[in-house]
């Protein structure tokens, strides 16, 4: 963020009407080499007095994680009156609703576009540009890495294993990789989804979880034989008796769009009544901007 700042100087000047300037930072650790000079800018070792000092205008989380200090830092950023942005899917997923509830009490702003499917305008499409229209499906691939590992392993030939291991190698898997390959990311991010396009909140446990690990690269070549593609899909429709919510590989006819995107890219769909279906694509894993 603080890369892309420095770099996006001017243009933020003109767009926002005003400069955007980093003053503070928390983290961890404080000596950490994050390729980056943070000399210039004040260090608070508390995230959550930080939220609330009065020397900020607005407060940005990138902690991750549902609990404390990420959960801490929002609630007294929005308690104290500063518009907070944060790209905690984990944190909105299961405390999203209480969260909007206190910004709301507030009168301060509270913003989540990175949270769901890397740089892709979702967030902004559905509390948006589809305001207009009833939602009554939203799907998609909501994870870079399990993507990339499903891409690779159909195209290479390679085991699972060995797409993990590269995945990791190049930064788009954590040195534990759980919650990417085990579906957990991916249904944060549809929890969010599902809240903004039925305009209800979404119980996090009640979404079905499946993710790729018992995927084999034998399930990849009989599912292209048979005229699919596997994908981890992340799937929300409304019905009568309420909204279904799961996350699990599908078998996804080649000609549909969505099987056609590929390594780290992710893929938003939406169903509504009057625009039809709507589909979105960008990149979701990685530190910045590459070719698929």
């Amino acid at each position: 963020m603080l890369r892309l700042i420095d770099q996006q100087r001017t243009a933020l000047a003109d767009k926002c009407g005003r400069p955007i300037e980093v003053v503070a930072v928390s983290a961890r650790s404080r000596g950490k080499d994050r390729g980056i000079d943070l000399k210039r800018v004040r260090w608070v070792a508390d995230p959550v007095k930080l939220a609330s000092d009065p020397g900020i205008d607005a407060f940005v989380e990138l902690i991750g994680g549902d609990g404390n200090p990420a959960r801490a830092a929002v609630t007294a950023a929005l308690k104290a009156g500063k518009p907070t942005v944060t790209a905690n899917k984990a944190l909105l997923a299961r405390h999203g609703g209480e969260l909007a509830v206190l910004a709301e009490k507030h009168k301060v702003a509270l913003n989540f576009e990175a949270a769901v499917a890397g740089g892709i305008p979702i967030i902004k499409t559905l509390r948006e540009g589809l305001s207009g229209n009833a939602v009554a499906r939203i799907y998609g691939i909501l994870n870079g890495t399990c993507n990339y590992m499903l891409t690779r392993m159909e195209r290479e030939k390679l085991s699972f294993d060995e797409c993990l291991k590269e995945a990791q190698r190049l930064g788009y898997a954590e040195a534990d990789p759980s919650f990417d390959i085990d579906g957990i990311d991916a249904a944060h991010k549809l929890a969010i989804l599902a809240a903004l396009a039925f305009g209800r909140p979404v119980a996090f446990d009640a979404v079905h979880v499946e993710g790729i690990r018992r995927v084999s690269s034998l399930d990849i070549a009989f599912a292209g034989e048979l005229g699919y593609r596997i994908k981890l899909l992340g799937i929300a429709r409304q019905t009568d008796q309420g909204i279904e919510a799961r996350v699990h590989p599908c078998m996804v006819p080649q000609s549909a769009p969505i099987a056609r995107v590929d390594g780290v890219f992710n893929a938003v769909v939406a169903e509504g009544d009057f625009v039809g279906r709507v589909m979105l694509e960008g990149r979701g894993a990685g530190a910045g901007p590459s070719p698929p």
